[in-house]
């Protein structure tokens, strides 16, 4: 599948900012899924630093600011081809060891009740099919729902609510499967569509489950799948905020207004030098 993503993330401040520094990680991932075309990262009157690919695999991007700023916009275009790997994320280049994501932190910090969904799965043929039923029940425990939850809900807190978004599914899946043993994390990225059909307004966010033999592979419970095409894969971490696309501190005092806009969309062809990072 060929997609041209668009994400337009805007800040605003009622008082003009000193300063703003900001780490990006708006690059798509370098693996057999999926290949980049023209992928461009613009911030108004910013600065850019050097980049780097992290332990994790990740391109990361640095970003100065130098105010006074009322405004900074973060615009990303770009053209992703993309393919199936069955979930399976094959030809990605880390050395963190996979169990490192065997570590809590406060978003993914497990309860009784967290305990509980985690045992509810009894028998399972291998630690891949215990990873599809942990998923399925995230999916059957968390209705989607927007709007109930806030960037600080925790797992433990979904949970109980029973409602949520991407971000929630996705901390509950991670916390599941930790509890069984399995290495987990956080991804963030784009999406198509959902399953059904309907276009999909907003970035994304799954999880992946380490399997012995296999490596990583995505679970994306909120749509009860595993990630296909449709899916444009960013970076990762233990949880949403480690694995945030955009990080920053700034200087100054006030308070700030958030706006995004994202627009993933299929293209028939285009023709372009592909993008690496080394």
């Amino acid at each position: 599948m060929k997609l041209e993503v668009t994400h337009q993330t805007v800040y605003r401040y009622d008082h003009p900012i000193r300063n703003i520094v900001q780490s990006l990680r708006l690059t798509p991932s370098v693996f057999e899924g999926q290949k980049t075309h023209d992928w461009k990262i613009d911030v108004s009157d910013g600065i850019k630093g050097p980049g780097f690919r992290d332990g994790a695999g990740d391109w990361i991007e640095g970003w100065t600011i130098r105010g006074p700023a009322t405004e900074v916009v973060i615009a990303i275009s770009g053209k992703v081809e993309t393919r199936d790997t069955a979930g399976v994320l094959r030809g990605y280049r880390e050395v963190i060891n996979p169990l490192a994501y065997l570590r809590d932190t406060a978003a993914t910090t497990p309860d009784e009740a967290l305990r509980e969904a985690a045992g509810s799965v009894t028998e399972h043929r291998d630690a891949l099919d215990l990873s599809h039923q942990l998923s399925a029940q995230v999916a059957d425990r968390i209705a989607y729902m927007p709007g109930v939850t806030e960037t600080a809900t925790t797992a433990a807190d979904a949970l109980k609510l029973g409602q949520g978004v991407c971000q929630d599914h996705a901390h509950v899946l991670i916390t599941l499967a930790r509890l069984r043993g399995l290495p987990a994390r956080y991804v963030s990225g784009y999406l198509h569509s959902t399953a059904d059909g309907q276009s999909h307004d907003a970035a994304h966010a799954w999880a992946e489950i380490h399997v012995e033999g296999l490596g990583w592979v995505g679970f994306d419970a909120a749509n009860r799948c595993c990630p296909d095409e449709r899916y444009v894969r960013l970076g990762s971490g233990l949880d949403a905020s480690d694995a945030a696309p955009i990080r920053g501190v700034a200087a100054g005092q006030g308070a700030e207004e958030l706006d995004v806009a994202v627009r993933v969309e299929e293209v028939e062809k285009f023709q372009s030098q592909s993008q690496s990072q080394t």
